[in-house]
């Protein structure tokens, strides 16, 4: 590929995304914020966009196999990334609940898929998600709709384990959250280094767990390790 193609696809990535992103960026540093922003996702163009970018592969768009790939594309983005058009409050949808119960609370081996935002290639794995109640629980399903929606983001995985113990402890106002993510990342397996056995564990603790070593090796007792993608 000449350099010139090189540079006619970067800009035509670039076109991609910020036509897929058609909001105020001060709304979604790293997609702290739970606010809904104002939002239009343009299927057409984001598939001429597509087109572009397989032309300047050098591919033959109109081969049967590619008539329909670009918006086949533009429709699969558009639904990785819908946790942009997602309101924590929305997901939770008052599943919050009066409970006497004080004791660990813990949702294992909730899968995930998430679009790595810097080669937007996918890394995929486990949530591993425990809280200390304080008089409210959350309803179980919950816990996997709210990793769904920051998961549906262009993400980084330590930033996506964060935003998803802070989801929680916002809207239960625990004593304590913990978060464990395991996960194989495409970036690493399919490109650059090449290793294809490699799994990333990040971890986000809040209230007790920062600071109250039996409860926090409690949770990391109970919680299995992630088995490489391919063995």
């Amino acid at each position: 590929m000449t350099k010139h193609t090189n540079h006619l696809a970067n800009l035509v990535f670039f076109a991609i995304i910020s036509r897929l992103f058609l909001f105020d960026n001060t709304m979604c540093q790293h997609c702290d914020s739970h606010a809904t922003p104002a939002f239009s996702f343009d299927v057409e163009a984001t598939a001429q966009n597509y087109a572009n970018i397989i032309s300047a592969s050098g591919e033959n768009l109109s081969r049967e196999g590619l008539l329909d790939t670009p918006m086949r594309a533009a429709k699969a983005f558009r639904d990785l990334t819908a946790g942009y058009h997602q309101d924590l409050h929305t997901v939770a949808n008052n599943a919050i609940f009066a409970s006497d119960n004080a004791d660990l609370v813990l949702v294992q081996n909730i899968e995930f898929y998430s679009l790595c935002e810097h080669h937007i290639l996918p890394f995929f794995g486990v949530a591993h998600i425990g809280y200390l109640p304080n008089g409210k629980v959350l309803g179980l399903s919950k816990l996997a709709r709210i990793v769904d929606m920051y998961a549906k983001r262009l993400q980084i995985q330590e930033n996506l384990t964060k935003q998803v113990a802070q989801a929680i402890h916002e809207l239960t106002n625990c004593r304590g959250v913990a978060v464990v993510m395991d996960a194989s990342h495409m970036c690493m397996m399919m490109r650059g280094v090449g290793k294809q056995q490699s799994t990333t564990r990040t971890t986000c603790m809040l209230g007790v767990y920062e600071t109250d070593n039996q409860a926090r090796n409690e949770f990391l007792s109970t919680i299995p390790k992630r088995v490489p993608a391919f063995g």
